[in-house]
């Protein structure tokens, strides 16, 4: 039995060993592609054939390792068909998440998706020595956009693996009037409309299902015990979504516009709303906004024509919005022609300098 469990140690010992060579043999390729085989076995210091053996099993594992023979031959590493997994310093770790937290924040257009699942990940794993750090330098980058529409990069990757894990969560909220009030979730899912970020989830204190704009909840999430996951509000959140925050705002229209549906679809993003077929080449749009000013600005950043016989209160915020872009125009085209004028006269010698 002693001899057993002697052996057991060794054969142990042994597989962190070259455990522990294959994570340096990695780093080393992924921070120079080429190499020597000699010069790699010394650096590993190993024989060339243990080295052989090593690349073999890296190249199990996925990474497309080339062999060069002859008296300079060494090895190569390629791209393969596959994503196989990185090595990083910790420089390196701080630069992804910072750069992935910028994209999830939408600084990458059809990009906050996949970088706040990548961002979950990798915070995960970061040590806390790290996490301060990127939490730090996050706090020094400043955006420009729309002021408060810009949700924080760290509750983003909180609430994902929160969604992930069916972990609840206590925050404070603020509505759209200002107010605060603190809230016990259970999280279903992060979505991205295309402007904002939206978590759908079950409120333990209302008893139904909530909707909250990531950007106005405050940055101290708390997270709780798991919880079983229930069936969501809707099989299609996204649209699920797009439907709330085109009703709940005051002021709401429904409006014909004289445009396809996937033409409008891919616009309508930067305002929120609804978009429905009528046919091929026009669609029935619902929007929302705080006042009926905002709401006729958002319909003419669809960039097409349409059609908004009611309410009257749309109906008049675009006549006051026509007539003050009709009076920008005449007093731009009043300009130029002042301004060709006196042209024409310095032309003729008509004016002295």
């Amino acid at each position: 039995m002693r001899t057993a469990s002697v052996l057991n140690v060794w054969q142990t010992g042994a597989m962190l060993e070259t455990s522990a060579r294959l994570l340096r043999l990695l780093a080393l390729f992924q921070g120079r592609r080429s190499w020597g085989g000699a010069e790699l076995a010394g650096r590993l210091e190993v024989t060339t054939r243990t080295l052989r053996r090593d690349v073999d099993k890296l190249r199990s594992l996925g990474y497309p390792i080339h062999s060069n023979t002859g008296a300079e031959g060494g090895y190569r590493l390629g791209a393969g068909s596959t994503m196989p997994p990185l090595l990083l310093d910790d420089d390196e770790a701080v630069a992804v998440a910072l750069g992935l937290g910028q994209a999830a924040a939408g600084g990458v257009a059809g990009m906050e998706e996949p970088s706040i699942r990548a961002l979950t990940k990798i915070e995960q794993l970061l040590p806390p020595r790290l996490g301060r750090r990127v939490t730090a330098l996050q706090a020094m980058i400043v955006r420009t956009g729309v002021a408060g529409a810009v949700a924080d990069a760290r509750t983003l990757s909180t609430i994902a693996a929160a969604c992930r894990d069916c972990e609840t969560l206590r925050f404070r909220y603020c509505d759209r009037t200002g107010a605060a009030s603190a809230r016990t979730v259970e999280p279903q899912r992060l979505v991205h409309t295309g402007y904002r970020w939206y978590l759908v989830a079950w409120d333990t204190d209302r008893v139904d299902w909530r909707t909250f704009r990531v950007d106005r909840i405050e940055p101290r999430v708390t997270v709780g015990a798991r919880f079983t996951p229930r069936e969501g509000p809707a099989k299609d959140l996204a649209a699920y979504v797009a439907r709330g925050v085109a009703y709940a705002p005051p002021c709401r229209a429904r409006v014909k516009v004289l445009a396809a549906a996937d033409t409008i679809a891919a616009r309508i993003r930067f305002v929120g709303g609804v978009v429905e077929a009528a046919d091929e080449r026009t669609c029935w749009v619902e929007l929302g906004a705080s006042c009926y000013e905002g709401l006729a600005i958002s319909l003419t950043l669809l960039g097409a024509e349409f059609e908004a016989p009611e309410p009257p209160e749309l109906v008049a915020a675009l006549d006051r919005l026509a007539e003050r872009l009709g009076r920008a125009v005449c007093s731009g085209s009043a300009r130029r022609g002042v301004a060709e004028s006196h042209r024409q006269r310095h032309a003729a010698g008509g004016e002295e300098d």
